[in-house]
């Protein structure tokens, strides 16, 4: 099992751009488009509370649990 970021698709459904939301977290933009290109790449707790804290979610949703077969780098 792999564990990979619902961000983009959470963010998408607040109707928060990309870069509105880095800004808003104070995350950085390459940070950003990391999380966004690669779902199942490493962040800290810090930046998962942050992007919770602008998308109004508790950071658990935005993180799922995905059988290998379907990570995608």
């Amino acid at each position: 099992m792999a564990i990979r970021l619902r961000v983009k698709e959470v963010a998408k459904e607040k109707g928060i751009s990309q870069g509105k939301l880095s800004r808003s977290a104070d995350v950085d933009i390459k940070t950003m488009q990391k999380i966004y290109r690669h779902p199942t790449s490493i962040v800290t707790t810090e930046t998962l509370d942050k992007l919770a804290k602008v998308l109004g979610v508790d950071a658990s949703e935005l993180i799922e649990s995905v059988p290998d077969e379907q990570r995608i780098n």
